[in-house]
């Protein structure tokens, strides 16, 4: 099997940046995914961030997990569960104006060490966006600029804990989908595994890592690149034993950015051609959130099509 792409940043400012940058976009053409180590996060601020997390969940979620699944009659499903995720989550938002000091139930260490790791994570999102215009050919700063729309980017955390599944045959964790936004800054649980992805027809295991960021790409950087790097469905395994807890930051476009493939991409293709459509981002998540769990063609698809009734309703105006 293939070894999971994991990246050593440290590696960027030495005699290896080629070789590093080369590795980096090899994940991105043919994975979606990879790991990063020496990413200039700290690990005691990310030990302090799962210590407070798993301490929140114990005191704040578990109980209502408990009763949810009760009330559900979970531990008896004899058939498998399609339209439920074995998963406990909060969410917070960072940009463009954060609401961390509002989620109720945080301890304030708590929501300070979220704020730092979320700063820490923004800065990271931004560093890679700019290796990735370096690795595609277009400017510095384009990818940071397609996102930002009038407001600047949005960026928000997905805080999960995946308790331990009666029936991880039968319920998801999470089930498969490809991700709608930009990047995707993943803090995994280093103890319990689950994260798997799709790559050619098998699901392949993320490994979990001791103070790594997981980055994947979302459905906006396949459609900038014009589908030289593609997002990729991914899924969680619920487990019957052991409670993993996931803290995934998506660092997304504004929600009135327009997103559409780069030109500078589109001018090096031999036939030139602009597969991929022209949308609000707002438009793309709107559609999305009815069909988070199919395919992204169809989506796409569905762009494409609202796109040329634009288009060619502008033609009748101006005629």
């Amino acid at each position: 099997m293939e070894h999971f792409p994991v990246i050593n940043m440290d590696k960027l400012d030495g005699e290896e940046r080629n070789a590093t940058m080369e590795m980096i976009n090899d994940a991105c053409e043919n994975w979606g995914f990879f790991e990063l180590v020496n990413h200039g996060i700290s690990h005691e601020l990310m030990d302090t961030v799962e210590r407070l997390t798993k301490e929140h969940y114990k005191k704040c979620m578990e109980q209502r997990f408990k009763e949810m699944v009760a009330s559900k009659g979970l531990e008896a499903v004899q058939s498998e569960i399609d339209d439920l995720d074995w998963e406990s989550t909060f969410f917070l938002r960072h940009l463009p104006v954060s609401n961390v000091s509002e989620v109720p139930d945080l301890e304030e260490d708590h929501r300070k060490a979220l704020k730092e790791f979320a700063v820490g994570l923004e800065k990271l999102a931004e560093q890679l966006l700019d290796l990735l215009c370096e690795n595609l050919g277009l400017e510095k700063g384009y990818l940071k600029k397609a996102f930002y729309g009038s407001k600047g980017p949005t960026f928000g955390t997905k805080v999960s804990n995946y308790p331990p599944c009666p029936k991880p045959e039968l319920i998801k964790g999470l089930r498969a989908h490809t991700d709608a936004g930009g990047i995707i800054l993943l803090f995994q649980d280093d103890q319990v595994s689950g994260l798997q992805l799709l790559k050619d027809g098998e699901w392949i295991g993320v490994p979990p890592m001791r103070h790594s960021i997981v980055i994947n790409l979302g459905d906006q950087l396949e459609v900038i690149t014009n589908g030289k790097y593609k997002s990729v469905m991914h899924r969680v395994i619920a487990q019957s034993d052991g409670n993993r807890m996931s803290i995934a930051s998506f660092y997304n476009p504004g929600s009135d950015a327009v997103i559409y493939p780069a030109p500078a991409l589109i001018e090096k293709e031999e036939e030139k051609k602009h597969v991929y459509p022209k949308f609000v981002f707002e438009d793309y998540m709107k559609l999305y959130a009815g069909v988070k769990f199919q395919a992204k063609e169809p989506r796409f698809e569905a762009m494409k099509a609202m796109e040329n009734a634009a288009t060619s309703l502008g033609q009748i105006a101006t005629a």
